[in-house]
């Protein structure tokens, strides 16, 4: 696919449906369209360098039921903020764990139930932050790693090498080398949908693309994905808290 050389990008504001919307535009030589995105970042209108602002909001105002539509669902799936303070609600293999903080001279984490007690010398909000993703990152090695074992034995495959990603704009990936990376962040979202994302990665080793073949081997190894992909995409922003 050819790259279009990026020429501009400009920060504007429309009204639309009777309310001010910022929006990012970007300019690419050789595009010959308006695309419109939206996104956890805003609205972004790509378009093509010789269009006038005039003729671009005018596609922009065309779509605005759309924009406006997009723009409320990502505003409803911002990333909530964290208080790491007791009482805490956190998630945790789609249950939720109450956080119990204390003071000790060195950091320990320790699951009891459904508390997560957590405790730290100073017992600063950043001490705790970083002793639960510590312990959060254990948990989702030792869990990712046992079910792609048991995954792949159920496709009838060898079983990948498996390592943790702290990427945030994907849950895992796949490439020729077998080598399967999954997000630690995972280890929070409901089990179904953690093989869900297991077995979209584990398909890739058989197909190494979004083929038809693909999809078919993704739907073998877990039936009833489509469901489960989308409850993950409406539900993802809960798991990107931390």
């Amino acid at each position: 696919m050819r790259r279009l050389e990026l020429v501009s990008r400009d920060s504007h504001r429309i009204e639309i449906g009777g309310r001010e919307v910022d929006y990012v535009l970007v300019r690419r030589r050789g595009r010959r369209g308006v695309g419109l995105k939206v996104d956890e970042t805003g609205l972004t209108v790509n378009a093509p360098v010789s269009m006038s602002v005039a003729r671009i909001e005018a596609v922009v105002r065309e779509s605005e039921a759309w924009v406006l539509r997009k723009i409320v669902e990502w505003s409803a799936r911002q990333v909530p903020e964290v208080e790491w303070t007791d009482g805490t609600l956190l998630p945790f293999l789609g249950t939720t764990l109450i956080l119990r903080t204390a003071l000790a001279g060195r950091a320990r984490v320790q699951r009891v139930h459904d508390d997560l007690h957590v405790a730290t010398p100073g017992g600063t909000p950043e001490e705790i932050r970083r002793a639960v993703v510590a312990w959060y990152k254990r948990e989702a090695r030792a869990h990712l790693n046992d079910r792609v074992a048991v995954l792949a034995g159920r496709a009838g495959l060898a079983g990948p090498r498996v390592f943790l990603s702290s990427a945030l704009a994907r849950w895992g990936s796949c490439n020729s080398k077998r080598e399967v990376r999954l997000a630690w962040r995972l280890v929070k979202a409901p089990e179904p949908m953690i093989d869900y994302v297991i077995c979209h990665e584990l398909a890739h080793l058989r197909h190494m693309n979004h083929s038809a073949a693909f999809w078919a081997e993704v739907g073998r190894q877990c039936p009833g994905y489509a469901a489960l992909r989308e409850a993950l995409h409406a539900t993802d922003h809960l798991y990107r808290s931390f």
